[in-house]
């Protein structure tokens, strides 16, 4: 316990230090995590193996855990664009002189220290320090057991980075993967400014109910797309499968596939390409009949009561037949994490109805939801997708951990009353 609390001051400590380095230098370390981590893949990849040979393959968490080449390969890449986007810090956001001469400055500062639990996605802890270290906050990285060789090796890695321009390696701190470190975090009062937990709803909900210090909540991806009255069949084929098949174990993964009556006829064309990819296919009683015979039997179940408002991480996905536009948008008010939700059609009205009437973070107009993602924001990378309204709402990135002050400057006015 004294340890952890030690790691804690230390990484308050260095949350002040960070706030002399200048922005050239931040840079300047970022670009060399991203070289490190290239030159060290070898290494990265040997650590992710003992990680992975603790996990069935059959578990939906496996894919997200997984790090090889290509993938170190895109984290460096983010990490470059990181560093060169512009920094927020400093920024004036709204400056008023007062009658009396006073002049207030709301200006951009960073949060202090920013603390994220996180599960089997080694990639965080690259995502999460170059986002911070981009606006002057210390991360606090507090990784799953199922990851944690490949985090001990990726934090090596920026400590060696840090130290080489003399910083302070606390910059970035993890954590023991262990449950005391995790109740610790929770109530690292005056010590961690902020808490971001990214995971399984299960995660997110205890954190978010158990935490003393404040949370931005990113919840669940429950995902749905409505393939409207209107829809293009081309397109609707290749935007599901997309959204369904791209990558099954992120949270942007397609769940639910709404289908209004009058196209139940060209559902086996919709859904055609994901029997290539063994997707397993819960339909209510109206799809059903029509995809029986038109679908790999084996692929094909009914849907129950679990069926829908289910996140999947896994090559799984219900199907529900709307009998309008309105019963589609109550269904996803019904079911929705308020994560990413599309429709797909060609009438301008059934659109701006989608666009206006559904509750999520991302509403999308025949694209597909796997575009849910920091990076293809052009946000360089992502500290989590938040699903709240508090703050941050989408996907979050520099501007969403920083917070701001009031700078008040004068030639000596006094209050008089």
């Amino acid at each position: 316990m004294e340890n952890i609390l030690s790691q804690f001051r230390d990484a308050k400590a260095a949350s002040r230090v960070l706030l002399n380095v200048d922005t050239d230098t931040i840079n300047k370390v970022l670009l060399a995590v991203a070289d490190a981590a290239e030159a060290n893949a070898l290494k990265i990849i040997d650590a992710n193996a003992r990680d992975l040979a603790k996990m069935d393959p059959e578990d939906t968490k496996y894919d997200r855990l997984l790090l090889n080449e290509q993938r170190i390969s895109d984290i460096a890449a983010d990490m470059r664009n990181v560093a060169s986007l512009k920094s927020p810090l400093g920024n004036t956001l709204e400056k008023i002189e007062r009658p009396n001469g006073m002049v207030i400055t709301k200006v951009v500062v960073p949060f202090g220290v920013i603390g994220v639990i996180y599960e089997a996605r080694p990639n965080v802890s690259f995502d999460v320090f170059s986002l911070c270290f981009k606006t002057g906050n210390v991360a606090v990285l507090k990784g799953g057991s199922d990851a944690e060789e490949s985090n001990k090796a990726i934090v090596s890695i920026i400590h060696e980075v840090l130290e080489s321009f003399g910083l302070d390696k606390n910059i970035c701190t993890l954590l023991p993967a262990t449950r005391e470190a995790t109740t610790m975090l929770l109530n690292a009062v005056g010590h961690v400014d902020l808490l971001i937990p990214r995971g399984s709803s299960n995660l997110i909900n205890f954190v978010r109910d158990n935490a003393r210090i404040p949370v931005i909540e990113t919840g669940a991806g429950v995902c749905h797309a409505y393939f409207d009255k209107s829809g293009d069949v081309a397109k609707g084929a290749s935007i599901i499968n997309n959204a369904k098949t791209r990558r099954v174990s992120v949270c942007n993964s397609l769940d639910c596939l709404i289908i209004h009556k009058d196209r139940l006829s060209d559902l086996p064309d919709l859904v055609k390409k994901m029997s290539k990819s063994n997707v397993i296919i819960y339909a209510d009683t109206r799809s059903y009949e029509l995809l029986k015979g038109n679908y790999p039997d084996n692929l094909l179940t009914k849907a129950d009561g679990e069926s829908f408002g289910t996140e999947f991480m896994d090559y799984k996905m219900s199907v529900y037949t709307a009998d309008s536009i309105e019963n589609a948008i109550e269904h996803i008010y019904k079911y929705s994490s308020r994560h990413s939700e599309a429709i797909i059609t060609e009438d301008e009205e059934a659109k701006n109805m989608f666009e206006r009437l559904v509750d999520a973070a991302c509403v999308y107009w025949n694209v597909s939801t796997a575009f849910t993602d920091g990076a293809q924001f052009g946000f360089g990378a992502e500290i989590g997708i938040s699903t709240q309204k508090l703050h941050a709402r989408g996907p979050m990135a520099l501007k969403e951990i920083t917070s701001y002050k009031y700078i008040i400057e004068g030639d000596g006015q006094i209050r008089n009353s």
